[in-house]
């Protein structure tokens, strides 16, 4: 048994209060540090009021939600019942909804999901577990979905409904168009939830086209809502959910209705609240140099003016006049942000050697460098930094790639019997036919012939898959320029459980990273920071890493070592937190597009989701474009594209 003795949330889950005021927003919003510590608030007033109510004896009743939001609350009311004895006997739930048609024992199901993440671990009786039946007739449905209502009803409400938030708005499946008046029903699903759960069904062509879900004014009725988001791609939804006039068009905002509503976000799905991003529009505000850099950078795109153009009237047009006041005059603003700016680009991402290095990003010595570089996908790093990594290696630098997980589950079954059709004509052309080849080679072939959409791959088929993007990234790595006995496969266990969902990192997780980072001793440390990745591997690799650090923090290497962020398949860097611009050449970013061919199993498929259809390179490209146009824009040189980088200062912290 614990010592914990109460469900009062550790003060590691300390809200995180930013400057400015919330008057443009319509309900309210607490913002924490991040999705961990959001989690653990909202876990904790759930099993405050379970306690309460079994003390009354009275029952608690819960609508319960799916997908990557809720799960770290669900973590942490297992650990509570287990640890601290908040007992689920008399607790009553109600899913939101059910993909239809769908069998309970799927793989994709929302009772799948419910019974792995919280139902088998607590003491819930199965009779006051309801989800909606994805195996009935349709002749059956509205029967079901009226008897769905009258089941919650009968139970006395829900007292508590946790909600995450769809791109389309969408709350449960009430997708646009839904109405504040809508109960449980069929629906249509939109295409953009659709794409969202392509990953999860191995294509967009397997995802089921309706499911059952609570209506509007289901939800509505709790008695106390809990609206949660999380990351950096959530961010623009929650502005109009919060902000924004409610509306069919996007059925979360409707919660703004509802007078016990809470919205809970981390800091990265808040960037987009005005408060947030552009916290001089609520009122007075404490001028650091971040801020006004950040200000700056906005009012030169709001006004389309290069930086050293903008004049006192664009400043007091736009709630700035106060920065005048602190410094004076626009000119001096200006060109404190515009040499701050010019500072982060370098075409030395390793350091120049005997050069003056005090305005640049990265120190001269020691030189060469070893650069150690971890790419949680066995194709991050020349997506997201591919022209970085051909300047450091013509700079003589020893790079090192560390490919922290196998990216099996990237590999299409297609490539897997393109390998077997190549191996068996290797075998017929060269007589190396053996029994244990053609016997493994069989069990592929019958395995995938009869793989159902969403069923996780047996180990051989994994090894395959593993071994493909291996081979990929060892060409890549040719082309760059790394030579191969610097090149470090880790396949962290996190990953290996041949489904979306992965396991918490572990110690031979952090282990694995700890041998690398001891072995190498960089001088300069790449990671991804890119915690938009839908499916959490990167969040879980960066996390990883980290805790890797701070275990390695009195190693003689880590007093001299600088480390880095960078960004890829999912966000970009706000130039505002660019401390280390790498412009490439027109050349520079053919040669980084053909890097990223290498990877051959990953074209023609970018599984993103969203509408946006075009593959890793593009997006990727596009971006290193725009950041340039940025920079050019807001007056400075004009290059062909821009790789931007962020120091990651706080990395022993242990926040």
């Amino acid at each position: 048994m614990s010592t914990v003795s109460s469900t009062a949330p550790p003060s590691s889950s300390r809200q995180w209060v930013p400057s400015g005021k919330s008057a443009f927003e319509k309900t309210p919003v607490s913002i924490f540090e991040t999705a961990a510590t959001g989690s653990l608030y909202v876990a904790h007033e759930i099993a405050s009021l379970i306690r309460k109510r079994n003390e009354q004896g009275q029952p608690t009743v819960l609508g319960l939600a799916t997908g990557s939001t809720p799960i770290q609350v669900y973590a942490e009311l297992v650990r509570l019942h287990k640890e601290v004895d908040v007992s689920f006997e008399h607790v009553i739930t109600f899913n939101l909804d059910e993909y239809y048609p769908m069998k309970p024992e799927s793989v994709q199901s929302y009772v799948h999901f419910m019974n792995e993440m919280l139902f088998d671990h607590v003491n819930i009786k199965p009779e006051n577990i309801h989800i909606p039946d994805g195996t009935l007739q349709l002749s059956e449905l509205q029967e079901h979905c009226d008897h769905y209502e009258q089941l919650i009803v009968e139970a006395g409400g829900i007292d508590i409904q946790i909600l995450g938030i769809g791109r389309t708005g969408h709350i449960g499946f009430n997708e646009p168009g839904s109405t504040k008046e809508s109960t449980t029903r069929l629906i249509a699903l939109d295409k953009i939830t659709m794409l969202d759960a392509a990953s999860a069904f191995n294509g967009y062509e397997h995802v089921p086209r309706r499911a059952i879900t609570m209506g509007v004014s289901t939800i509505l009725h709790a008695r106390r809502i809990f609206l949660m988001a999380w990351g950096e791609g959530k961010a623009p939804i929650m502005k109009t959910i919060v902000e924004g006039d409610p509306t069919t068009q996007y059925p979360g905002t409707f919660v703004q209705h509802h007078s016990n509503c809470e919205v809970i976000l981390d800091k990265s799905a808040s960037a987009e609240l005005t408060r947030i991003k552009t916290p001089w529009q609520t009122g007075i505000v404490e001028w650091t140099p971040y801020l006004i850099k950040r200000a700056v950078l906005w009012l030169s795109q709001t006004v389309n003016k290069p930086i050293l153009k903008l004049t006192e009237e664009d400043y007091r047009q736009h709630g700035m006049n106060d920065i005048l006041l602190e410094i004076e005059t626009a000119y001096n603003i200006n060109i404190q942000v515009f040499n701050e700016i010019q500072h982060t680009i370098t075409g030395w991402p390793g350091g120049k050697p005997n050069a003056d290095d005090t305005h640049r990003p990265e120190r001269q010595t020691p030189y060469p460098k070893q650069s150690l570089v971890f790419s949680p996908h066995p194709d991050n790093d020349v997506i997201s930094m591919g022209g970085t990594l051909l300047r450091l290696v013509e700079h003589g630098h020893e790079v090192h790639i560390a490919y922290q997980t196998s990216g099996n589950l990237g590999v299409n079954d297609d490539d897997v019997m393109r390998w077997l059709d190549t191996m068996s004509d290797f075998q017929d052309a060269f007589k190396v036919n053996t029994d244990t080849s053609n016997s493994m080679m069989k069990e592929v072939r019958e395995f995938l012939a009869s793989k159902k959409a969403g069923e996780p791959d047996i180990p051989v088929v994994r090894e395959i898959k593993t071994l493909l993007r291996q081979g990929e990234s060892r060409a890549a790595c040719r082309y760059i320029g790394i030579s191969l006995d610097q090149v470090h496969f880790l396949q962290m266990p996190f990953y290996e459980t041949g489904e979306k969902r992965k396991k918490p990192i572990s110690k031979e997780d952090v282990d694995r990273i700890k041998t690398t980072l001891n072995k190498v001793k960089p001088h300069q440390v790449f990671a991804a920071g890119d915690l938009s990745d839908p499916h959490g591997t990167h969040q879980l690799c960066l996390q990883a890493i980290k805790q890797a650090i701070q275990e390695l923090h009195d190693e003689e290497w880590m007093k001299d070592c600088y480390f880095w962020l960078y960004r890829g398949a999912w966000q970009e860097w706000s130039i505002e937190d660019i401390d280390m611009a790498v412009p490439l050449s027109p050349d520079e970013t053919d040669q980084k597009r053909r890097a990223i061919f290498k990877h051959q199993s990953q074209k023609d498929r970018p599984m993103f989701p969203g509408t946006d259809s075009r593959e890793f390179w593009q997006r990727a490209e596009e971006r290193n474009k725009r950041t340039a146009e940025i920079y050019n824009q807001i007056g400075l040189a004009e290059y062909e594209a821009i790789e931007g980088f962020v120091r990651w200062r706080d990395v022993l912290s242990t926040s």
